[in-house]
């Protein structure tokens, strides 16, 4: 899945060498058997597999990042992941070493439902809400692959 408003859509490639290389780790790597941890790819692009119990909505926090994209892709379990547009967001904390911010819940957003080998990409411009669950806890492995603008 590919979710963008045009703007973004023509402003960034999508099939650059950097994501042509994620998409080919993703298909080509034994994720089930990937133990958590980091992994670099190319130059600019590491895939990190995560593992990690979902929470309530009103747990977590719309988040952006001004440096990388992000490539989330769940290998098992499933997610609500939250989508909004980053403009007009307020600001609840800057972590700037760890190239995210975090934002007040918004007035409107959506949600997306990831199940095993599902992938949204998202952009700078973009603020998600990851780790959210659908019908109740349940344990995720995902990889989430850092892209470096």
């Amino acid at each position: 899945m590919f979710f963008s408003p045009l703007s973004l859509a023509t402003k960034y490639n999508y099939l650059d060498d950097k994501f042509t290389a994620a998409y080919k780790w993703l298909a080509e790597t034994d994720l089930d058997n990937t133990p958590v941890g980091s992994y670099p790819i190319c130059e600019g692009v590491t895939a990190n597999v995560q593992e990690y119990n979902t929470f309530p909505a009103e747990e977590g926090s719309f988040e952006t990042h001004d440096a990388y994209f992000d490539i989330q892709y769940v290998i098992s379990g499933k997610e609500q992941f939250g989508y909004c547009k980053r403009e007009g967001l307020v600001l609840k904390k800057d972590v700037p070493e760890n190239d995210v911010k975090f934002y007040e819940e918004p007035a409107l957003s959506g949600t997306v439902l990831l199940l095993p080998g599902d992938m949204i990409v998202v952009a700078p411009e973009d603020a998600h809400k990851p780790r959210v669950a659908a019908d109740g806890p349940e344990f995720v492995r995902k990889v989430v692959v850092k892209v470096k603008l």
